[in-house]
């Protein structure tokens, strides 16, 4: 084992200016991650350097195996072939030096995006002149749930049974209070080490359930950096030999289920307004007070912190999203309703 990791940790920039580039997308289920590598004659930081690449989306759910659309540059076989268009660079934190992981999203031959690709029109929405008017901001928790491999039951429970009663478990710090902590740490030094934006990590209310923050970030870049972290997540725990589930209910019952909180805020939430002189009830307006939210209010679907209360300006959070959400279509929808546009897709 100790030749092996010699040879995994080989730091190539010592004989030549070569890199390996990790190519990740999101396969046919919407939730899956596949990647492959490529071996690229020296380092990148633009993705519109890379080279686009192909793969057999007939294997991942994602094209026909009798497709007949061909494209140049493949080879006898690919007929099938779906194109990864290379979209964000994060540093690779498990093979160092300069080598790296590239964010892609998946198009036909003909280059049109595949179903599975949220991003496209994510990207579409956030190019929008309303929308880069607003400057939306996001913050956004991703909670998960570690369970055992052989028995997928949560890290720390009893086999067969239950732990005690949630309370303790909650940003808990003990034997018995916080199991999967080396492999939390792992992943929040990894993404920082990335270049993801990740803000902070703490243990959630269900025994075996965590949470990492990323954020604040722009656009498009907030997805990304969800998606990166996850896989880099993934392949920790495969490390670990632990499974991780992004199930938004993982244990039937009286627990804590998972979701993704997301935080957000416009140029106008950042700014001072004074719309509330306007919206008093009256002359055709509604009262500022009557939308459907609660300060503080964990139990409501948009929550406003106390600070934005008081100062009548900052950020909501939108408790709704489950674990297992696209960020592209969850961050795009959210800038359609803080652009004023209530359809699918902006004009």
């Amino acid at each position: 084992m100790s030749l092996l990791n010699d040879l995994i940790n080989l730091n190539l920039s010592d004989t030549t200016e070569k890199i390996i580039a990790e190519y990740i997308w999101i396969g046919g289920s919407g939730m899956d991650l596949r990647s492959k590598a490529r071996t690229l004659p020296g380092p990148v930081t633009e993705p519109s350097k890379l080279p686009k690449w192909n793969y057999d989306g007939s294997s991942t759910n994602q094209a026909a195996g009798d497709d007949s659309e061909v494209i140049t540059n493949l080879a006898p076989g690919d007929e099938s072939a779906v194109i990864l268009y290379p979209q964000a660079i994060f540093k690779d934190p498990f093979r160092k030096g300069n080598n790296i992981l590239v964010m892609c999203d998946a198009y036909t031959p003909a280059g049109e995006p595949v179903p599975t690709n949220k991003r496209f029109n994510a990207a579409k929405i956030f190019s929008h002149p309303d929308v880069v008017a607003e400057e939306p901001w996001y913050g956004i928790e991703q909670e998960y749930t570690l369970l055992k491999k052989d028995t997928k039951w949560p890290l720390g429970w009893p086999v067969g049974g239950f732990p005690g009663p949630q309370g303790p478990y909650y940003c808990g710090v003990g034997a018995d209070e916080s199991f999967g902590r080396d492999i939390v740490d792992s992943h929040y030094k990894a993404c920082l080490y990335a270049g993801v934006n990740i803000s902070g990590i703490n243990g959630e209310v269900m025994h075996g359930q965590w949470q990492f923050q990323v954020g604040p970030s722009v656009g498009t870049s907030a997805g990304d950096q969800i998606w990166i972290a996850r896989y880099i997540l993934e392949r920790i725990t495969k490390i670990a030999g632990v499974v991780l589930s992004f199930d938004p209910k993982p244990i039937p019952g009286d627990w804590y289920g998972a979701g993704v909180h997301a935080y957000y805020s416009t140029k106008s939430m950042r700014n001072d307004e004074g719309n509330e002189r306007r919206l008093t009830g009256r002359h055709e307006t509604a009262d500022i007070n009557t939308f459907s939210w609660g300060v503080a209010n964990r139990g409501a679907s948009i929550r406003v912190g106390r600070d934005t209360e008081k100062d009548g300006k900052g950020y909501f959070k939108d408790r709704k999203p489950a674990s297992n959400m696209d960020p592209y279509v969850v961050t795009s929808m959210i800038a359609v309703e803080i652009s004023g546009k209530r359809k699918t897709k902006l004009d």
